[in-house]
């Protein structure tokens, strides 16, 4: 029988497809085989412990031990391995990932070599960009996008790897030539149940790695530290504080992007970057190891730092002194904070709000670390999905001690009064949507962007 396509989305079956029946955290699999079939699949592949569904016509039905494992390994199969081919880098850890992706694609691009990009802003090569419903897509997806770059002649693919992806095997079937470990924090506990799960979730991806596998570690993390004992491949580490492969000294911050001495393996240089703040020269260190790993040359490397300006919606400069970053969880907010903090001169207000039917413990350690390192406050709706938007933020009001803030759980109105609020010596932060353009509510989803918000009212 010829096979034209694997999918575990039954709206995307056709004709001659087979249709992977996996049963999701809200959706089972199971329950839309009718219209798989419907659709034309001419295999149905259920779990072993899956009750067999009636199935008419000459439809074939295949039990396995496990769907997930079953759709990665053979979507990388109904693809011809492209993984084997295409130069794969996975990036994992709770923040800065994307901004990784962007510098390694930029490292490429100084190099003279295609580079293609799976993450949260989009999926992207060559001219292409593909809209990111998830930060991995699913295996049939990824395997499909491999096989795309390589038709095009890209060599490298940078890719963030999702705790989430690594938990549901959605990377099973790829090799990977380095995996890079950013840092691990408190998020998506309301998913992996504690940090414990979380951190054997993200160390998934080390394990996969092959003796010839590169493993690219943050030296300065604890978590970094104890995923280093897991590994039986090469290693590169990198830091600032601990005694690292590749290391950043003599830093120079500033509100238009900091200055630093890069230490390697015969490598001495001063580097000038437009990014802010101490944790980008930890995301610029993991690119550069990167970079190193794959022979690339100082001047192209130096070349893709100095030249890049910034990542969409990565503390990114909207205004005079006004910045909008995707800072979504304690750790980020502490680090995005802590680097303007030390640059203004005046007041550092924030505009804030949590995401719902996320992670609640997270909510009032971001109130608590707000209002104690900002000087003034706004606390807003983010993305409040089917939660009632004043019981998020009553969440927040848990762990705030002072009574530097106010609450406006109209997004636009709480952006606007921030900019009535700020004067000359002012630095404003609008956190936790990013490059994000629209706003989730319970049955509806709105377009919304706070960088064109501030540029409306700019104007």
């Amino acid at each position: 029988m010829e096979i034209k396509g694997i999918t575990c989305n039954s709206r995307a079956v056709k004709k001659g497809y087979v249709f992977v029946a996996v049963k999701g955290n809200r959706q089972d699999g199971n329950c839309f085989i009718k219209e798989a079939v419907a659709c034309g699949a001419g295999i149905v592949v259920i779990d072993g412990k899956a009750k067999k569904n009636k199935i008419t016509g000459e439809v074939k039905t295949l039990q396995v031990n496990d769907c997930r494992e079953f759709l990665a390994q053979s979507a990388a199969e109904f693809y011809g391995q492209p993984s084997e081919k295409l130069r794969v880098v996975g990036i994992t850890g709770t923040n800065g990932k994307t901004t990784i992706s962007y510098l390694i694609e930029a490292m490429a691009k100084s190099a003279g070599v295609d580079c293609g990009v799976i993450g949260t802003i989009n999926y992207r090569f060559k001219a292409k960009k593909i809209p990111a419903k998830n930060t991995t897509p699913g295996p049939d997806q990824l395997q499909g996008l491999f096989a795309r770059m390589l038709k095009h002649r890209v060599r490298y693919c940078v890719m963030e790897v999702s705790s989430h992806a690594l938990e549901q095997k959605r990377v099973l079937g790829i090799n990977f030539r380095q995996a890079i470990f950013t840092n691990l924090t408190q998020d998506h506990l309301d998913y992996h149940g504690s940090l414990k799960n979380y951190f054997l979730a993200k160390a998934k991806l080390f394990r996969m790695l092959s003796p010839s596998g590169v493993a690219i570690i943050n030296n300065d993390d604890q978590y970094g530290r104890r995923i280093k004992r897991l590994i039986s491949c090469r290693l590169l580490s990198y830091g600032i504080k601990n005694k690292s492969t590749v290391m950043a000294r003599d830093i120079y911050s500033g509100m238009d992007g900091a200055e630093f001495t890069l230490v390697a393996p015969g490598i001495n240089s001063r580097i000038k970057t437009h990014l802010v703040g101490r944790y980008n020269i930890y995301n610029i260190l993991a690119a550069v190891s990167w970079g190193l790993s794959e022979g690339l040359k100082l001047k192209d490397i130096k070349s893709a730092i100095e030249k890049f300006k910034n990542v969409p919606g990565r503390l990114e400069k909207v205004g005079r002194n006004i910045f909008v970053d995707y800072a979504h969880t304690p750790d980020a907010l502490f680090n995005v904070i802590g680097a303007l903090r030390p640059l203004t001169s005046g007041r550092v207000i924030v505009v804030f709000g949590c995401g719902g039917e996320r992670d609640k413990l997270k909510r009032p350690k971001m109130g608590k670390i707000v209002t104690t390192l900002a000087d003034y406050a706004i606390i807003t709706s983010d993305n409040p999905r089917s939660e009632d938007p004043l019981s998020i933020i009553r969440d927040i009001r848990k762990g705030i001690q002072k009574d530097n803030y106010r609450v406006i759980s109209d997004r636009l109105k709480a952006i606007k009064e921030a900019l009535k609020l700020i004067q000359d010596d002012d630095c404003l932060i609008i956190a936790g949507k990013g490059h994000e353009d629209y706003q989730v509510f319970k049955n509806k989803v709105l377009h919304f962007s706070d960088r064109e918000v501030v540029a409306k009212c700019l104007r």
